[in-house]
């Protein structure tokens, strides 16, 4: 059989078809491939993003609203009549708009530049960010950073400005969220709130539309900026710094300028090409002359009011402490702040610079830049040392009726000292401190009157180094008995001590001075014995101090010192305002008391340099008081008229540094009287009251020998003659004693005594108990008070009658000087001896006694001018009981007889009652007077104590009244004529001299 196939041929394929075939499974797994990698790429994306943004918080619309809103807007200060200060302390002005106060033009600059489809993107512009990438990645000259406005003012409300990509990613998401909340209007507004656009005209840095028209073309209304000027500004926002025509400074920076100029061009260029404006606007606009039209440079208030600007800020940041934090405010202001007081303070303070407040302070501006120019001038202070730097100075006015302060003297050079003087720094007061802790007090509670009299004798007080101290006067010297008036006059550091320390007690001292807003003293100022005299643990300010001095004029009603009147918020409400809280510190009748006390001290006393400086003495009336501290490291002068009260403090930034010259010593006084001449010339108006009103219960009343004075009434003393009476005493050992029955009256003196509250035989006791423990010490009569002889006596004798008579005196010896005997003996030796009495027998005659006595502790000479050819003499000893001894051996001696022309000078003794030989230096002579007479000057004194054995007076002049005096002269006699050929104008001094030397100087007086 034969096998039959049935073979059958399939057509092949085209070449196309396989092609076709093959490119379809290679786009199918591309397809597949790109797919995958998209979703791949997707979510790298995502995840970069994601990582990019998962610590950026989600904002609210409300955050948003908020944070977009918040601006920094800058704060001014003002003189009290509405006169700018200048701007508060930031190196950025920023002064906020709304919508409604942005003009058309300025927008349209600014979309045509910065975002040109600002009205159509939502917060990102696409092709705009296409742009910036392909720039960035070509490596392009020109590159834009292709951010919106609204990007834009993402980044600055809520990012940091550096460039990175991240940042970008942060921007672009935070736009789109802007945009979704806020409208184009809110944006835009914003934007040109916030950016900044370079320096301005006074140097600051400008932020937002209004700033930069006011800081470069000082033009307050933005609707009046023209084209040029608007298409200028809209430039500036991308490179500020680049593009700004002034230096912070405020110079004008012509390189900086001219860039600013081709932005302009730039910009206008811009503005046509978006029909903005035509062509005939943009060819006036480039024609337009930018610079004529800049800012004149002005000077930051920094540079010109420096001292005020600071202390300004620091009392308005405690202002508004007092308001939203009324329980710390207090502390802030202290020297004890915690660092809570510190944070809260320094929010304060940062609030102010931001918040747009306007500060209205007290500062007269002629007033301030017056004492300025005072403190600024070289001429009115010593050189720099090169030592001890500049000669510091601090001065505040206040009126005291308020409590506003009118200006100030903060230091000399704010570019070399920062610190505030007269609000800040803490110094010894030395004597300006009497009258707040002394004699205020002691006044207000009737311990003390005007007419008061006072003994200036030594207080001794406790002294753990020493054992004891015992306070000096300035005068180094000890008056006895004087008015409570004289020692504040001449600043006696005893009366103050004794009032401070025993009167009023240190205590009640300190709480007075603290109801006069002195807060500076510390719980150990309470042990401080000599703090009345600046001994404190810091000190006090010259604000302080100046201010507790206001309330004397003020009628006893202190108002707390201020300087800013109210602050005003950005809406312009009152946020804060001074409330005047015054407090009857003391009576009406204390202060009037003390304010003539202070009269006189100027008039009469410490501060008669005042007086004779100030132009309108005799005119508008001057009351204060001198303030010194130990070896002049601080001089000090607080005075007042009845309307405002000036203090004055001159030393070295070291209060270790001394003031050593006259000029130096006299600074205070002088400045004092120099910014009264200032102010009174061009602010007469602040003087409207001629005289201190006197109230009821002020009597004028001679209440003691010392003469007549004024009174409080409710404490008229009730002794009209306290302190003085007529009595007979002896003195023994330096110290009168009422004498005992027997005592022979030729041994008593009789005359007008006066009463101490502290007899000197106790002072004796207490200063010789002091001597032991102390270390250094002067002698015993450099402590007696000048008119320790004078004491009414309180003691009877000490010595006691033995009842027998006593020996004779012996070695009894004559000799011959001038014509004059001069018998010499030894003492009898009995302890109840009281003196001797001479007798003499003439030409061989019977002894007679001479009427002459040497009392027992006085020196053991007579003197005696026979008046024969011959004579002999004996002495005999008198006892406390009035027995007297036998003669003692008989002398004589032949007199020599001088040539008939010569003249023989009196022997040191003669006429004294006492005849006694001195055996210490003279007092000086008391009661110096000066008249007048045609050309010449007629000076009489009073003759020192007989004791003194006074041989002459020297008469010294100074034509100042202050050191050096000049010896003019002497005299054997209590009064002295001065012929200096003109009226003289000076001031005399008197001394006294004996055997053992020259007295200390008589208080100084002029005719």
């Amino acid at each position: 059989m034969v096998e039959e196939k049935n073979n059958v041929s399939e057509p092949k394929p085209s070449r196309l078809r396989r092609t076709m075939r093959r490119l379809g499974r290679v786009i199918k797994w591309v397809v597949i491939i790109g797919f995958m990698g998209a979703l791949f790429a997707g979510g790298t994306a995502a995840g970069y993003i994601a990582s990019i943004v998962k610590n950026e918080p989600v904002r609210s619309r409300s955050t948003i609203l908020q944070e977009v809103d918040k601006n920094a807007i800058t704060g001014f200060a003002y003189f009290n009549d509405g006169s700018p200060i200048g701007q508060l302390r930031t190196e950025e002005d920023r002064r906020p708009v709304t919508f409604k106060e942005i003009p058309q033009l300025v927008i349209d600059a600014v979309i045509a530049i910065e975002d040109n489809h600002f009205y159509e993107h939502k917060g990102v512009d696409l092709s705009g960010t296409l742009r910036a990438v392909k720039q960035k990645a070509l490596h392009e000259s020109v590159q834009t950073g292709g951010s919106t406005l609204t990007q834009q003012l993402a980044r600055r409300v809520f990012l940091n400005l550096d460039r990175t990509d991240d940042r970008k990613v942060k921007e672009i998401l935070l736009s789109l969220r802007l945009e979704r909340f806020l409208s184009k209007q809110q944006i835009i507004t914003a934007y040109l709130n916030k950016v900044p656009f370079g320096n301005g005209s006074s140097g600051y840095n400008v932020f937002g539309i209004k700033a930069a028209a006011k800081g470069i073309f000082n033009e307050n209304d933005l609707g009046k900026l023209n084209v040029a000027q608007a298409a200028y500004l809209a430039g500036l926002p991308q490179l500020p710094s680049s593009y700004s025509a002034y230096n912070g400074k405020g110079e004008f920076n012509e390189a900086g300028f001219k860039r600013a100029i081709n932005r302009q061009h730039l910009v206008l260029s811009r503005m046509l090409e978006e029909n903005k404006i035509n062509k005939a606007q943009y060819d006036e606009a480039m024609a337009f002359d930018i610079k004529k039209s800049l800012a004149p440079r002005t000077v930051k208030a920094y540079n010109t009011y420096p001292y005020l600007m600071m202390e300004t800020e620091r009392q308005a940041a405690q202002a508004l402490m007092s308001v939203t934090n009324p329980s710390q405010a207090a502390n802030a202001s202290a020297d004890t702040k915690t660092k809570d007081d510190n944070d809260l303070l320094k929010e304060a303070e940062q609030q102010l610079r931001t918040g747009g407040y306007m500060v209205y302070t007290t500062i007269d501006k002629s007033v301030y830049k017056s004492m300025r120019q005072i403190a600024e001038n070289k001429d009115n202070f010593s050189a720099t040392s090169k030592t001890k730097g500049d000669e510091q100075a601090a001065a505040i006015l206040i009126q005291h009726k308020t409590g506003a302060i009118l200006g100030m003297m903060e230091g000399r050079d704010f570019q070399k000292e920062q610190m505030n003087y007269a609000t800040q720094m803490v110094r010894q007061p030395g004597s300006a401190m009497k009258p707040i802790a002394a004699y205020l007090p002691a006044l207000d509670s009737g311990l003390v009157q005007p007419g008061t009299i006072v003994d200036d004798a030594p207080i001794i007080l406790k002294d753990g180094s020493n054992g004891y101290h015992i306070p000096k006067n300035s005068n180094n010297r000890y008056q006895g008995l004087v008015t409570a008036r004289y020692a504040l006059n001449q600043s006696l550091n005893t009366i103050a001590l004794k009032l401070f320390n025993e009167k009023v007690g240190i205590n009640k001292a300190w709480a007075f001075a603290k109801k006069l807003g002195i807060t500076t003293l510390e719980p150990s100022d309470n042990n401080a014995q000599t703090g009345v005299l600046g001994g404190l643990a810091h000190g006090v300010t010259v604000e302080e101090l100046t201010n507790a001095y206001g309330a004397i004029p003020n009628g006893g009603v202190f108002n707390d010192a201020y300087m800013i009147e109210k602050i005003v918020d950005s809406q312009g409400n009152i946020v804060y305002k001074h409330q005047p809280n015054p407090v009857q510190a003391f009576t009406p009748q204390t202060a009037y008391l003390m304010t003539d006390m202070l009269r006189t001290a100027v008039s009469e006393g410490t501060g008669r340099l005042v007086r004779r400086n100030f132009n309108q003495s005799g005119k508008i009336p001057i009351a204060g008081k001198t303030g010194t501290t130990q070896s002049y490291t601080d001089v000090w002068f607080e005075g007042f008229t009845p309307d405002v009260t000036l203090g004055v403090w001159v030393g070295y930034k070291q209060p270790v540094n001394k003031l050593e010259t006259k000029a130096q010593k006299e600074r205070a006084r002088r400045l004092w009287a120099l910014i009264m001449n200032e102010v009174t010339a061009k602010d007469s108006q602040l003087f409207q009251t001629d005289s201190f009103k006197r109230p009821d219960g002020i009597v004028s009343r001679t209440a003691s020998a010392y003469g007549s004075d004024i009174y409080n009434s409710k404490y008229l003393p009730k002794n009209s003659e306290n302190g003085v009476t007529r009595a007979k005493y002896i003195t023994y050992q330096g110290v009168n004693y009422i004498p005992r029955d027997g005592t022979p009256d030729d041994m008593l003196y009789e005359r007008t005594v006066r009463k101490r509250e502290k007899p000197i035989s106790e002072l004796i006791k207490e200063l010789q108990q002091a001597f032991t423990v102390m270390r250094r010490h002067n002698s015993l009569s450099y402590y007696l008070p000048q008119d320790a002889d004078k004491e009414a006596p309180t003691q009877i004798d000490p010595r006691r009658d033995d009842g027998a008579a006593p020996n004779a005196p012996s070695s009894v010896s004559v000799s011959y000087s001038d014509g004059k005997a001069i018998i010499s003996f030894s003492p009898s030796g009995n302890s109840d001896v009281v003196g001797y009495r001479l007798y003499r027998s003439t030409d061989g005659g019977s002894f007679e006694r001479l009427g002459k006595v040497v009392m027992a502790d006085g020196s053991k000479v007579f003197s005696d001018s026979p008046g024969g050819s011959s004579a002999s003499y004996y002495v005999t000893a008198v006892d406390v009981g009035g027995h007297e001894s036998g003669p003692s051996t008989k002398a004589s001696a032949v007199p020599v007889v001088p040539p008939a022309d010569s003249e023989s000078p009196d022997i040191p003794g003669e006429g004294d009652e006492t005849g006694a030989q001195p055996t210490e230096v003279p007092t000086a002579p008391e009661q110096p007077q000066a008249k007048a007479v045609g050309t010449s000057v007629v000076l009489q004194w009073n003759a020192g104590k007989p004791a003194d054995a006074i041989t002459g007076y020297n008469v010294y002049y100074s034509e100042s009244g202050a050191e050096p005096f000049k010896n003019i002269g002497s005299t054997a006699n209590t009064n002295f004529e001065y012929k200096p050929g003109r009226k003289p104008k000076g001031w005399f001094r008197v001394t006294s001299m004996n055997t053992m030397g020259e007295s200390a100087p008589s208080g100084a007086v002029r005719p």
